[in-house]
């Protein structure tokens, strides 16, 4: 057993509430497209700022319309785009809008409130404004502390705003900050990714999420590959979060997902429930919703979800029924993401007390002990957790557990 998964090094799951409920606010705008970036955006104008957070405000009209008011809030995360483009007034209006949803009818504010905010976006007036409403955390894409690197992804700020935003979000008095990096990235060797863990591990954040760059349709990067400009490599990757791995369970953080780092206690509230599958409220174009028993996307066009709210429509792309089996697949599967793994007998007999009898639990007990003998999972009375020799190929895993769970039962 290596280090990294050694007891003393395993978040335990904590129990998840059941009544638990994520607000997520997709803010469309960015002043620029990175390279990699495959998220919905836009360009902000004035006019189509002000359309937004009018959309918002009516969005969050027909939620109240339909669930009551004063909901009982766990989590609010805002992410985008960019949602440091707004300007400080229009920041407190969105806090405003989105408070409705707990405001009045016994309802009650989240415990966790989270911030996307580019490193360039950082100032003291937006700062003040999202105190004021009640942000408690700040989730800074910092990507890489070298400038070739960041420019190599089409990033609009220099390792020094990284410094002054992180110095204002302290200053301003945030004590919960994550800072997301990126490895495996075009020309990035392995002693410039390392030294990039350590300058952000200097800087003492709570929270530090490494993502391995990957390659989505119909961005620059995207173009790139298929130009041959640049290459995957497989076996570098790997060794890239091995080391990222080893370097910060050095450092004193826990990992307690895949690509997700924390001191103790300082976890991501808001992913933690949604990988659990609590439900969630999606607000704004391309935001997705669990709630009430659907799940579905926001159409990825302003003018488009606009029309929709026009009509009291909250316009969907893929709207479809939340059915216990779609949630007990989806909990397994993100389940084994994190380093807590997953109860199956839990699952199980929730799932079925739910009315998933179909899915085929016999062949996922077969797999598991296939995957521990290969040394990819711990077996611990019904519970499954992947070793790090498992975490490395965590998406195989996936695809394979969901094809077993799925496969007609004899």
């Amino acid at each position: 057993m290596s280090e990294i998964d050694s007891p003393k090094n395993k978040i335990e799951a904590a129990p998840a509430d059941a009544r638990a409920l994520g607000v997520y606010v997709h803010v469309p705008f960015c002043a620029t497209r990175c390279d990699f970036c495959a998220f919905y955006e836009e360009a902000p104008t004035a006019e189509t700022v002000r359309q937004y957070l009018d959309g918002v405000a009516r969005e969050v009209d027909l939620v109240r319309a339909k669930n009551g008011a004063g909901l009982r809030v766990d989590t609010v995360f805002w992410g985008g785009g960019t949602p440091g483009v707004l300007a400080a007034k229009d920041l407190r209006r969105l806090g405003d809008i989105v408070r409705g949803l707990w405001a009045g009818g016994g309802g009650s504010g989240p415990r966790e409130w989270s911030v996307e905010l580019a490193p360039g976006s950082v100032s003291e007036a937006r700062l003040d404004a999202l105190r004021e409403i009640g942000v408690t955390r700040i989730s800074m894409g910092a990507q890489s502390f070298r400038t070739e690197l960041l420019e190599a992804l089409g990033r609009r700020h220099s390792p020094a705003q990284i410094y002054r935003a992180y110095e204002r979000i302290r200053a301003a008095g945030f004590t919960n900050v994550n800072l997301d990096l990126m490895f495996a990235l075009p020309g990035q060797e392995e002693a410039a990714w390392l030294a990039d863990v350590r300058e952000a591990v200097a800087l003492a954040p709570e929270h530090l999420s490494t993502y391995c760059l990957t390659f989505e349709e119909d961005t620059a990067l995207w173009v790139k590959l298929s130009q041959g400009k640049v290459k995957l490599d497989a076996e570098r990757e790997a060794r890239l979060y091995e080391r990222t791995w080893a370097e910060l369970d050095a450092a004193g953080f826990a990992q307690y997902e895949i690509s997700n780092f924390a001191k103790p206690g300082r976890e991501c509230i808001h992913n933690l429930n949604t990988w659990r599958m609590q439900d969630w409220i999606g607000l704004g174009p391309s935001a997705a919703s669990q709630h009430s028993g659907w799940r579905g996307t926001n159409v990825r066009d302003l003018a488009a979800w606009l029309a929709g709210l026009a009509k009291g429509v909250r316009a969907c792309d893929d709207r479809a029924e939340a059915t216990p089996a779609l949630l007990a697949e989806d909990a397994l599967i993100f389940g084994l993401r994190m380093n807590a793994g997953v109860d199956l007998e839990a699952l199980r007999a929730k799932a079925r007390e739910s009315g998933a009898a179909d899915l085929n639990w016999s062949e996922v007990g077969a797999l598991v002990e296939r995957l521990a003998r290969d040394a990819l999972a711990i077996r611990e009375d019904g519970h499954v957790r992947l070793t790090l020799k498992g975490r490395l190929v965590a998406d195989a895993i996936g695809s394979e557990m969901l094809g077993a769970l799925t496969e007609a039962a004899p």
